[in-house]
């Protein structure tokens, strides 16, 4: 009884879930949020470790249950590293600076490097 309402449960969140995020991501793939795949994985565990047999040891229960669920830890964990990929690019391309301000610190470099220099030097050669 308890499945079937969990089951339920997950299935109104996937569901009031991919809704909403139709319409904020619209240009991306139909993939499920960060949050429903982590419920989905501990759901899963949850229902594994449940399902285990009273004389197997802890531990072994806790080992069956994780590998019986591998399948969604691996989507999971897939779905972190992309998002923090995507973080990374998009900070990268905040962090990228303009033509302009790339040419403004050339001729600074060229000013400090250059310019300084020659004209102190010719400013001592006349006095």
């Amino acid at each position: 009884m308890r499945s079937l309402l969990r089951l339920a449960l997950t299935a109104t969140l996937f569901l009031s879930h991919s809704a909403a995020d139709a319409g904020a991501a619209a240009g991306q793939a139909d993939t499920p949020s960060l949050s429903t795949l982590e419920l989905q994985w501990h759901d899963c565990v949850r229902q594994a470790y449940a399902g285990q047999p009273i004389e197997q040891s802890r531990a072994a229960a806790q080992r069956s249950a994780l590998d019986a669920c591998k399948e969604q830890e691996d989507a999971f964990v897939t779905a972190i590293l992309a998002s923090q990929i995507a973080e990374e690019e998009a900070r990268w391309r905040r962090e990228q600076r303009s033509v302009a301000s790339r040419a403004r610190a050339g001729a600074a470099s060229v000013s400090a490097y250059v310019f300084d220099p020659v004209t102190s030097w010719l400013s001592r050669w006349t006095r």
